[in-house]
C-alpha cells in the first residue's frame, strides 16, 4: 500500500507538470526533464570518461516517474571526463558538472556534489557501473515511507553478494568493516558501502563535522552524527567494473586508517599532523640506515654520512607525505621539485629550532636530557607541519 501510495503521488506531480496553462500570459510548467528534483544522484569521477553517458542512460531508464538529476563531480580527469559530461548537459538538463581544479577525494568530492544540488534527498553511487542502480527506487522509499535517515546498498545481506571478488579482497573488505565498528553501529553490515541515499536534514546535521578523508563517506557520516542514525540496507550484488581501471591502491588503506584516527582523536590533534609525524618517525629509521651503511662500512666519515643520511630522509619524508598526508595537494612536475627545496630548507630550520630549545631547557632550565630532547623533537615537528602545511602544500607553495 505505501508502494502504491508513493507512485500515485509521483505521477500525480509529474501529471500536472506536464499540463499546459490555458492562460498564454501565464509561465509554463516545467517538463519532467526540467521538474525540480526529488532526488539527485552525486557522482564523484576521475578518469571515467567512457562510463558516464551509460550511467546517464541507465538512469533515465530506472528512474522513470521521478524528478531527478544527477550532478558529476569531476577531480579534473586527464582523460576529459568533464567535457564528456557537459556534452551530455548540453541535451539533458538533468545531467551537471562540477569541475573541481585543485582539489582531490571522493569524499570531498561527495560533499561539494551534495551541497551543490536543492534536492531533499541524495544518492551517493560510483561511476563505474559496478553499483546496482535500479534498486535507486527501492532506497528512496524507504527513506519517504518509513522515515529512515539513511538507506545503505548492501553487499553483506541476505541477497546481496560482492560479485567476482577474489579471496584477498574480501577478506580486506572484511577486515575493514570489523575494524570500522569502533565508530559505526555494530547492526550496519555494510559500512565500507560507497552506495547509499540520505535526506539533505541529516547530511547537514553532520556537514561541518565530516572529516573528508579518503574514500568512505558513508563511515564519516555515521561517525559525525550528533545522534544515532536510523538506517535500513538494501542488498544488491555488486558488478564488474564497466570500463576504466580501478582507483584502489595502497593509499585506500591508509586514507581509511586516518579518517578512523580522526574521528577518534580529531577533536584534540589534526589527523594531518599525526600522518606527518609518522612519516617523520619512518624518517629517522631511514636516516639510521643510510648512516649505518655510510660509516659503518667506511664510505664516509660521520660528518659526512650525517648530512647525506639527512639529505635522504628529508627527500624520504617528502616523497611520502606528498603521497599521503597532502594527497589532495599533490604536487607535480615542477612544482614537485621546487617543493622538495622548500621542505628541505623547512626542516633544516625545524632542526635547528629542536637543537636550539632541547639545549635551552637542558643547559638553562636544568630539565633532564629526556625531557629536553622530547621537547625539542616537538617544537621540530610542529616548526616543519605548520611551515610546509603553508609554504610546501598550501596555496602558497602551489
Amino acid at each position: 500500500m505505501h508502494r502504491l501510495d508513493l507512485n500515485v503521488r509521483m505521477d500525480s506531480a509529474l501529471n500536472a507538470a506536464v499540463v499546459a496553462p490555458t492562460d498564454p500570459s501565464a509561465p509554463q510548467a516545467a517538463s519532467p526533464a526540467h521538474a525540480a528534483p526529488v532526488l539527485a544522484i552525486v557522482v564523484p569521477t576521475f578518469r571515467e570518461r567512457d562510463n558516464v553517458a551509460e550511467l546517464v542512460r541507465r538512469l533515465d531508464a530506472t528512474l522513470g516517474g521521478i524528478p531527478w538529476e544527477v550532478v558529476f563531480v569531476d577531480d579534473d580527469s586527464p582523460d576529459g571526463t568533464a567535457d564528456a559530461v557537459r556534452e551530455l548537459g548540453r541535451s539533458d538538463p538533468r545531467v551537471r558538472c562540477l569541475h573541481r581544479i585543485g582539489r582531490r577525494g571522493l569524499s570531498s568530492a561527495c560533499v561539494e556534489g551534495v551541497l551543490a544540488t536543492s534536492a531533499q534527498t541524495i544518492a551517493v553511487m560510483d561511476a563505474d557501473l559496478q553499483h546496482d542502480e535500479t534498486i535507486l527506487p527501492e532506497m528512496l522509499r524507504a527513506i519517504r515511507e518509513r522515515g529512515v535517515d539513511i538507506a545503505v546498498g548492501s553487499r553483506y545481506v541476505a541477497g546481496g553478494g560482492i560479485g567476482e571478488w577474489d579471496q584477498g579482497r574480501a577478506r580486506i573488505s572484511r577486515l575493514a568493516t570489523r575494524i570500522s565498528r569502533v565508530v559505526v553501529p555494530e547492526r550496519l553490515a555494510d559500512p565500507m558501502s560507497g552506495f547509499f541515499m540520505v535526506r539533505r536534514d541529516v547530511f547537514m546535521e553532520s556537514v561541518r563535522s565530516l572529516s573528508t578523508l579518503g574514500f568512505k563517506i558513508l563511515v564519516d557520516l555515521f561517525a559525525s552524527s550528533p545522534r544515532a542514525l536510523s538506517f535500513v540496507e538494501v542488498p544488491y550484488r555488486f558488478r564488474e567494473r564497466h570500463a576504466g581501471e580501478s582507483k584502489l591502491d595502497g593509499r585506500v588503506a591508509w586514507d581509511f586508517g586516518m579518517l578512523l584516527l580522526d574521528k577518534m582523536v580529531g577533536r584534540w590533534v589534526p589527523v594531518r599532523f599525526l600522518s606527518f609525524a609518522m612519516i617523520g618517525g619512518l624518517g629517522v629509521i631511514v636516516h639510521m640506515g643510510a648512516l649505518t651503511v655510510l660509516f659503518r662500512t667506511g664510505l664516509s666519515g660521520f660528518g659526512t654520512g650525517q648530512a647525506i643520511a639527512s639529505a635522504v630522509a628529508m627527500v624520504f619524508n617528502f616523497l611520502l607525505n606528498n603521497a599521503l598526508t597532502y594527497r589532495d595537494a599533490k604536487l607535480k612536475g615542477a612544482a614537485k621539485v621546487r617543493g622538495l627545496l622548500v621542505f628541505m630548507l623547512v626542516c633544516g630550520l625545524g632542526a635547528v629550532a629542536n637543537v636550539g630549545v632541547a639545549d635551552w631547557l637542558f643547559s638553562e632550565q636544568r630539565q633532564g636530557w629526556v625531557v629536553a630532547a622530547l621537547a625539542g623533537i616537538l617544537v621540530g615537528a610542529v616548526w616543519n607541519y605548520t611551515t610546509s602545511s603553508f609554504y610546501t602544500w598550501g596555496r602558497r607553495g602551489r
